[in-house]
């Protein structure tokens, strides 16, 4: 009797494929396998879709209104081989990003910073009018307050504002994420939050990139020699702009993890978002409309200018991201 073709394995199994045995065939079938996965950035064209199509109309803090659905099927891009999943389907202010996390980083909490580097994007709400509406009248312009670098490197510290010196204040969750990947890998509270309720009524903007939680996969006995340390990322995001913040943010926690897994000798696996009121604001439609008529292209690497060893020692400029040919911008208000 002849005996069936054995039907090729799932997509879902190629890096299984890959690291359980190094012979040109089974690398040759892994790079089949991976060459007719769909792109990655369909899952974010296809939310657009669903939102635009099964959204509900609701009011919002802008005033713009927006097309909203809860809790849609996570976001999941691979961090393999230096990806960044920079989105292709119109360009992305890449600088802005950088420079930001940046920012995050080092605990910065003044827009002016920023601002002063050619990134307006928190210019908005750090504006005298935006911090005066907030009941911020004591705050000069630019202070917003004990935001996400502040509870990223100083969680639980008493706020004064964005000019004083925190230096061993609070809790440094970058750091204990840090040494917790270094020297307890396989702990379940791996986490950064930047959810402060005590600190809310005196930021500019609550966070909408609410926390994240890594997780660190083990090579197995059957790994080849050298095998690093896989390190991937879960974010949660309560409040999601689908035009412009998404963009940023994927690719900001997908640069945030590769930074951490260069300085925690692992290598960068996998970033997956969870998000709560996914949105699009009205004055947004025309345009992610014309994003949607557009074919994703390829994403582009990551590397580094120099070898860093410490979190405060990187610079915007150690960042070097090859191959990103995206295609035009695509004009999008920002909501404040």
């Amino acid at each position: 009797m002849v005996k069936a073709p054995e039907s090729p394995p799932a997509v879902d199994n190629v890096e299984l494929i890959a690291d359980a045995s190094v012979t040109p065939q089974n690398k040759l079938k892994a790079s089949v396998l991976e060459s007719t996965k769909p792109h990655e950035e369909l899952q974010y064209l296809d939310l657009i879709r669903d939102v635009l199509a099964r959204g509900e109309s609701r009011a919002d803090r802008t005033g713009t209104g927006t097309i909203s659905l809860f809790a849609p099927p996570n976001l999941r891009f691979s961090l393999a081989d230096s990806t960044l999943p920079l989105l292709t389907t119109k360009r992305v202010f890449l600088r802005g990003i950088v420079e930001e996390l940046v920012w995050f980083m080092r605990g910065r909490t003044d827009s002016k910073l920023l601002s002063d580097r050619n990134v307006k994007i928190w210019d908005g709400n750090g504006s005298r009018e935006f911090l005066d509406k907030r009941g911020l009248t004591h705050r000069r312009e630019g202070d917003l307050g004990p935001v996400y670098g502040f509870q990223w490197r100083h969680f639980g510290a008493q706020y004064v504002d964005c000019d004083a010196d925190y230096s061993g204040q609070g809790v440094d969750q970058l750091k204990e994420v840090i040494r917790k990947i270094k020297e307890d890998p396989t702990d379940r509270r791996i986490i950064m939050s930047a959810w402060n309720p005590a600190d809310m009524s005196i930021m500019a903007l609550p966070p909408c990139h609410m926390m994240c939680q890594f997780y660190v996969s083990i090579p197995q006995p059957s790994s080849p020699p050298g095998t690093l340390p896989k390190l991937s990322c879960l974010m949660y995001q309560r409040s999601a702009d689908l035009g412009l913040g998404i963009p940023f943010n994927i690719a900001s926690y997908a640069l945030l993890t590769h930074i951490i897994a260069h300085l925690t000798n692992t290598t960068a696996h996998e970033l997956v978002i969870q998000l709560g009121d996914a949105h699009v604001y009205r004055d947004h439609v025309d345009a992610l409309q014309t994003q949607l008529e557009r074919d994703p292209r390829p994403f582009p690497k990551i590397r580094w200018r120099r070898e860093v060893k410490d979190v405060d020692d990187f610079e915007p400029e150690d960042v070097i991201v090859d191959g990103y040919k995206p295609h035009a911008s695509v004009a999008m208000k920002m909501s404040v």
